[in-house]
């Protein structure tokens, strides 16, 4: 076996196996363990698919295997079923970060939703917007193009989570509408005034330094080469490289 390989041990495989599909049809399936494995070398090392090494199988078949449990639907509803494991109701916080989408993006049919690339000062790019619990784990997130406006996002992502007691988030969430919906559920928003507010609202600077967890998560998904910039033409793929890396990180590891 070479070395620099990334393979699940079976302490990790232990949590994961039972939550893949096993409708099996025809001619048995390789291994999910090591086309796995080989899926997660492909989003660290940001290598193309077709240079996976040989030592997980064929690259089309981990590349097929990614593809149609996207377009399924595996790896979101795996992340979902470890996150809501460790969920918090104590804190939580939300953020955004710009993903710089590379020319290989090009090209998806986009419909109504251009597969969430925009244009913003940076160029083209892909903004992933997340909510994270008081240890920086991510228990939601979702995609949009790099233009779109942060407080317009955080309502529907907020309402998928349960209501924390406080809600941490920078100026860019400074909204009295978003406020207002999250004293509705009963949660305590720490957010920031922007510098022309005329009337601010109080807000507790301790309780606002923790924040920087959620920084520190989107630094550990972009540890992931093919997170850090996005190759894939469709957002449900570069959306399932996300939720695939998140349950490895958070909730497996």
């Amino acid at each position: 076996m070479r070395r620099n390989l990334f393979w699940l041990s079976d302490k990790q495989w232990a949590k994961i196996e039972p939550l893949l599909p096993t409708d099996v049809r025809g001619k048995a399936r390789v291994d999910d363990r090591k086309v796995l494995s080989g899926i997660l070398h492909v989003l660290k090392s940001g290598c193309r698919w077709c240079d996976c090494p040989p030592d997980y199988g064929p690259p089309t078949t981990i590349y097929n295997r990614f593809v149609r449990w996207a377009e399924r639907g595996v790896w979101e509803r795996l992340f979902q079923n470890l996150a809501k494991r460790g969920r918090s109701t104590g804190t939580q916080m939300i953020d955004s970060t710009h993903i710089k989408a590379h020319r290989s993006a090009s090209g998806g049919k986009g419909g109504s939703k251009k597969q969430a690339i925009g244009r913003s000062r940076g160029g083209r790019n892909t903004k992933i917007h997340a909510i994270a619990d008081a240890k920086g784990r991510l228990l939601s997130l979702t995609l949009t193009g790099g233009e779109a406006h942060d407080c317009p996002v955080s309502e529907p992502l907020i309402d998928t989570t349960k209501a924390p007691k406080k809600f941490l988030a920078d100026k860019a969430y400074d909204s009295a509408e978003l406020r207002k919906a999250l004293k509705k559920r009963g949660t305590k928003p720490v957010i920031p005034n922007k510098f022309n507010r005329k009337k601010p609202f109080s807000f507790s600077k301790k309780a606002y330094k923790e924040r920087h967890l959620i920084e520190n998560a989107f630094c550990r998904l972009e540890d992931f080469r093919r997170i850090a910039t996005r190759y894939d033409r469709l957002a449900r793929n570069f959306a399932a490289s996300i939720y695939l890396v998140a349950a490895v990180v958070w909730w497996i590891l």
